[in-house]
C-alpha cells in the first residue's frame, strides 16, 4: 500500500472478515488485513495521520461488542481505537482528519457517535432509543453517515425494517446544542421519509450533493441515489443505478464523475455520475461486501 502509485479501492468483506485492496478496473486484488473477526462494516481514510479506520459490528448484535480499529497505510500496527463495550454495532464511519475526529453510526445502539482520532472523548450526538423494546424497532437503527464540513452538518440514515418502506435520511448540526440531550434534540430535520431501506451515505462538497445506497425492494430499492441541495433544501432524488444485490457501500470518484458501489452479493460496480450511465460489474464472486472507499496514493 505505501508503495502504491495508482488509485485503489479498499473494500471490507464480511465473510471471511478481511480488508481488501482492489484495482479500479477490478483486475487485481490483494488482502491488506486478514482475520478481522466479527462483521466489519464501515471504512474511512485519514490522509494526515496516514491511517485506515474501519468499524466492526462484533459477534453478538444484541449487546455492545462492536469496535473500531485502524492500521497504518502499509497494513502494519493494527490497533483498537474504540474498544468493545463502547459501541453496540458500529456501522458506516467518516473521518474528519482536519478536525481530528471520527464519526460513526451505531445501529443497535440507536446512536450517532463521535470521538477523537485516538478514540478518546467518545460523544453521543444523537440517541433514538435506549431500551430493549426500542432496540427492536428498526426505524430507530442508525446506519449510514455523511459529513458536510462546510455546512457544519451531518446526515444519517435510519433504515427501518427490511424492505419496509419506512427508512429515513435525517440531518442535524455537527455540534450538540449546549444543555440539550442527544435523545431530545430539537434541531433534527427529516430530509427524506418512506424510503425502502437506505444504508450508506456520501456528501460531495463541490456540488452540494448527497449520495446514498438503498438495499430495499425495487424499483426504489437496490439502488444508488443522489440529491442536490440548495443550501438546506434538498432537490428531487435521482436514481443513478439499479439492480444491486443488496447495495451497501459507495465510494465517489468525483474527479472522474463516477462511483463504485459494493453489495452483499459480493459485487463491486462502477457507475457514471454524468451523462449516459452504462454501469458494469468490475469484480464479482466475493463474499458479502460492506464498506468501500477510494484510496489515492498521490494524496498521501
Amino acid at each position: 500500500m505505501s508503495a502504491a502509485t495508482s488509485d485503489r479501492l479498499l473494500v471490507l468483506e464480511a465473510t471471511p472478515p478481511r480488508l481488501l485492496s482492489v484495482s479500479l478496473d477490478g483486475d487485481s486484488m490483494d488482502v491488506l488485513v486478514d482475520g478481522l473477526g466479527g462483521t466489519p462494516d464501515g471504512i474511512a481514510i485519514d490522509y494526515i495521520g496516514r491511517h485506515i479506520y474501519w468499524t466492526n459490528m462484533g459477534e453478538d448484535w444484541s449487546r455492545p461488542d462492536g469496535f473500531i480499529e485502524r492500521v497504518d497505510f502499509n497494513g502494519a500496527n493494527r490497533m483498537a481505537v474504540i474498544p468493545k463495550g463502547a459501541t453496540f454495532t458500529a456501522k458506516q464511519m467518516q473521518v474528519d482528519a482536519d478536525a481530528g475526529l471520527i464519526y460513526w453510526c451505531d445501529r443497535e445502539g440507536m446512536r450517532v457517535m463521535r470521538a477523537r482520532l485516538d478514540g478518546s472523548d467518545i460523544t453521543v450526538l444523537v440517541q433514538t432509543g435506549s431500551t430493549d423494546e426500542e432496540r427492536a424497532d428498526e426505524r430507530r437503527h442508525c446506519v449510514g453517515i455523511a459529513i458536510d464540513r462546510t455546512g457544519r452538518r451531518m446526515f444519517w440514515t435510519q433504515k427501518g425494517p427490511p424492505n419496509g418502506g419506512q427508512g429515513r435520511i435525517l440531518s442535524a448540526p455537527l455540534e450538540l446544542p449546549e444543555g440539550m440531550s442527544p435523545a431530545a434534540r430539537t434541531d433534527i430535520t427529516v430530509v427524506f421519509d418512506n424510503l425502502p431501506e437506505p444504508i450508506d451515505l456520501e456528501w460531495e462538497e463541490d456540488s452540494s450533493t448527497l449520495y446514498w445506497t438503498d438495499r430495499g425492494d425495487p424499483p426504489q430499492g437496490n439502488t444508488l441515489n443522489r440529491c442536490r441541495f440548495a443550501g438546506s433544501s434538498p432537490g428531487t432524488p435521482e436514481i443513478l443505478l439499479s439492480g444491486l444485490a443488496e447495495g451497501i457501500g459507495l465510494a465517489l470518484d468525483s474527479a472522474r464523475e463516477r462511483a463504485f458501489v459494493s453489495d452483499l452479493g459480493g459485487n463491486i460496480r462502477l457507475a457514471a455520475l454524468d451523462g449516459p450511465n452504462q454501469p458494469r460489474v468490475i469484480r464479482s464472486g466475493l463474499g458479502p461486501l460492506t464498506g468501500i472507499v477510494l484510496w489515492r496514493p498521490a494524496t498521501a
